[in-house]
Parts: structure tokens; sequence; C-alpha cells
């Protein structure tokens, strides 16, 4: 089957892939959209740890008000071209992310982010516990680094798991659609706001 215009076309929009990424894909696929589109998934993944270092300049801002009116969130989506901010899969993935931090609260967005007394806070209150449960002393130090690593799933949001899919992290979400889309994608920031607190 030949690749036509119409095809690279749908399938840019699909993934908002590069044009010559998206013609070599359909043409080992012999021109099947699906599988082409799986393929770019397949290597884009591995692309995007090499994509990281790549400016991301354009971008948007997703936004999400809760239903009672009670809760809503502002969220920086940042990408490296205007094309790829218009790209429906890269407004979803904005939605989806106001959405879950609605939902999921996070306080930072990586764990550098998070105030040194914070953490230092919580290492206290993690010591002060393997205390009180008994524990060797030679062992208190590292039962402190694997409990922190729940303390930092619950304040960043790039270590949460998403509320949609809790197997994946948002940053395994982000990941994924580097893969898809083929461009580096980065959250920029985020405002959450909630009558009450």
């Amino acid at each position: 089957m030949t690749v036509t215009t119409d095809l690279i076309k749908q399938l840019r929009a699909m993934t908002g892939a590069g044009m010559l990424d998206v013609k070599k894909a359909l043409e080992e696929t012999a021109g099947d959209v699906e599988k082409a589109a799986a393929l770019l998934r397949e290597r884009g993944i591995a692309k995007a740890s090499k994509k990281a270092d790549r400016a991301a300049k354009e971008g948007l801002v997703g936004s999400y008000v809760h239903h009672n009116g009670k809760i809503a969130v502002l969220v920086e989506l940042n990408c490296e071209t205007d094309f790829v901010a218009r790209n429906e899969s890269f407004r979803e993935l904005a939605k989806n992310l106001a959405i879950h931090i609605a939902m999921a609260n996070p306080q930072v967005l990586r764990r550098e982010d998070l105030p040194a007394e914070a953490v230092e806070a919580e290492r206290a209150a993690l010591r002060a516990q393997a205390r009180e449960e008994g524990k060797p002393e030679q062992i208190i130090e590292k039962m402190v680094e694997g409990r922190l690593g729940k303390f930092y799933a619950e304040a960043c949001l790039l270590e949460q798991p998403y509320v949609r899919d809790d197997k994946m992290t948002i940053d395994q979400l982000v990941k994924e659609a580097i893969a898809t889309i083929g461009e580096n994608i980065q959250v920029g920031r985020f405002t959450r706001i909630a009558i009450g607190e």
C-alpha cells in the first residue's frame, strides 16, 4: 500500500509526531495507521529521555473546575512547537493533569521543590516512628529512606500515581505523551484553589 498525504496527515494529527517519523512508520506498517501509531509510541519512549534537554517554550494552560465549583486548577504544560500545543492529544493531557491535581492535591511539582525543612521534619518523624516500633538502629535509616518514598509520592506531582491509572505515575504519563507526540513535554507549574483550604 502506498503512503498517501491523507494518511500522513491523519497519523500526524493522532500522534503529533514529525513528518519523517510518521512517513517511515506508515511505510513500515504498510499504511496501517493504528500499527504505525503503536510503532511511533514504542520508538518514542526510547527517545523521550533524549528529548528532555530540548527547549519547551510553547504550550498552553490547562484548566479544570470541579462540578461543585469548589475546586479549580490551572496547569502550565509546555512543548517545543505551537503545532503540538494545538494537538488534541496535548490538550487532553493538560486537561487530565488538571483533573489529577484537583483530586490528588500535590504540594509541589518535583521532590527538589520541597522545602528542606519539610523533608527533614518528615525524616525525623519517620525515625521516631521506627524507634517506637522497636527497630534496630542499624536499619532505621534504610527504613526512613524507604518510607520517605511514600511521602514524596503524596507531595510531588510527578511522583504521584495517576488517579485514572494508579499503575503509572504522572512522570510516566508525561513520558508516554512524549513518546506518542514526539516532542519534549514538561509540566511548568500548577495552582490548585479549593474553597475553605
